[in-house]
């Protein structure tokens, strides 16, 4: 899954792909990358961000889906909390909704994935993009995540979405420290009693800087790669990541390795 990050303050490339045309650009590019879905985000989320009205969303992304959706056949999804911006993206031919919420953010939001046939996303977020890392802690902490990853998977079958229809996410960064992010990475296998596929998103994130000694985001390639091998050998099937094509390498390796042929 590739990242497609529509906003000016995103933390790796806030205003990189702010315009409409650099957007479908970098899209296209992902896809010819190898990409498999195209994730198109209108509202940043990450730590300290603010929210963005609806009708700022909606300008930001459905320009990008609707030439994205002409141009390539393979799945666009949607980044957003928000039913009436969802809507609309699926209305304009995408096919997924990532929801970092887990379907509590808008009460309508399962509702109106159901009524589009769509698949979704759901994620773990322990309290609000603004404040979710002021000392984030939890007594269980995988338990706590399933727990909460259950609701949202509740919430989606009560309003008609097919379970093979909806994918887990447990949230590496939202809500968490950077010991909770590696616990959840050697123990993603865990979150397979879920039912349903494993999405992580590491990529370019702030614990693999930390752990690393490095500053800019754009320099956490070899970390981001190191930490999706992990993840798939665990159990991932889904990688939303910033570098498609050393990304696509990497897992190709793991698939060879891990599967006889």
């Amino acid at each position: 899954m590739g990242i497609l990050n529509v906003t000016p303050d995103s933390f790796s490339d806030g205003q990189r792909f702010f315009k409409t045309a650099d957007a479908v650009r970098h899209g296209l590019r992902m896809a010819a990358e190898g990409a498999d879905i195209i994730d198109v985000g209108g509202e940043s989320t990450r730590p300290g961000a603010r929210a963005v009205s609806e009708s700022e969303e909606l300008r930001r992304v459905i320009p990008v889906i609707t030439a994205l959706v002409r141009k390539i056949s393979i799945p666009i999804s949607v980044d957003t909390r928000k039913s009436g911006v969802a809507d609309a993206a699926l209305e304009a031919g995408g096919t997924i909704v990532n929801d970092v919420s887990g379907l509590a953010a808008d009460p309508n939001m399962a509702h109106t994935i159901a009524a589009r046939k769509a698949g979704v996303i759901v994620m773990h977020m322990k309290g609000e993009p603004a404040t979710m890392q002021v000392r984030p802690s939890y007594k269980n902490l995988m338990a706590e995540i399933i727990a909460s990853l259950d609701r949202s998977i509740k919430r989606a079958l009560a309003a008609g979405i097919a379970r093979k229809d909806i994918t887990v996410d447990p949230g590496i960064g939202f809500g968490k420290t950077v010991e909770h992010n590696l616990e959840i990475l050697r123990r993603l296998g865990e979150l397979k009693k879920l039912g349903c596929l494993i999405c992580v998103g590491t990529s370019r994130k702030s614990f693999i800087g930390k752990i690393l000694g490095i500053h800019s985001p754009d320099a956490r390639l070899s970390g981001s790669l190191a930490t999706a091998v992990v993840a798939v050998m665990n159990g991932a099937r889904i990688l939303r990541v910033h570098d498609v094509a050393p990304t696509v390498q990497a897992v190709r390796m793991v698939d060879r390795i891990l599967v006889r042929r």
